[in-house]
């Protein structure tokens, strides 16, 4: 946790990260959105260790943000509605197990709080298939190279950026514009 009051992080992963950053930098009370690496034994990563699938890390994003603004339960109801959480070690195309879906917690109140949404998530029948988001205590996290940060902002027309993060971040715009900045 963040010094300054109010200020929380949460740690997700959930495919591709420059998808991820892409959605929350554009969400209230997100202050600052990393891409990075977590949860793996290779120290000090690589993203072309990570993405080799044998490190055994999670192409993740920390999003620092005001708990006064904007919940922790908010970042995970979007973080569950642009992404798979059904599908082990994959998000589309992008297959592999940094490609896992993943919540490190910061604390056991935001342990706890995964839990809880993906009991309700389930009971509710939201998904065809049950949950596999490994929810986990956050480990050592590793900022991804300078290069991906921001990533979407800057290549908007690159294939892969109009084809897969557009479309999530429009449907994340479309179903939660209570959560714009």
């Amino acid at each position: 946790m963040d010094v300054r009051a109010g200020v929380q992080s949460a740690v997700l992963g959930g495919g591709c990260f420059w998808c991820l950053e892409a959605v929350f930098e554009q969400m209230k009370g997100v202050l600052a959105v990393t891409s990075g690496y977590c949860g793996g034994h290779l120290p000090d990563p690589s993203y072309e260790a990570v993405c080799r699938g044998d490190s055994g890390h999670v192409e993740v994003v920390k999003v620092d943000f005001d708990a006064g603004v904007v919940s922790y339960r908010d970042l995970l109801e979007v973080f569950f509605a642009i992404h798979d959480p059904t599908t082990p070690n994959r998000q589309g195309n992008d297959v592999g197990p940094q490609y896992r879906s993943a919540i490190f917690y910061t604390d056991e109140a935001q342990g706890a709080e995964a839990r809880s949404l993906i009991e309700a998530l389930m009971r509710d029948r939201v998904f065809a298939d049950p949950i596999v988001t490994e929810i986990a205590p956050l480990p050592r996290f590793y900022p991804a190279e300078r290069y991906h940060q921001g990533y979407f902002r800057g290549h908007e027309a690159q294939p892969y950026c109009s084809l897969v993060v557009a479309p999530k971040l429009a449907k994340f715009r479309k179903k939660f514009s209570n959560l714009l900045k």
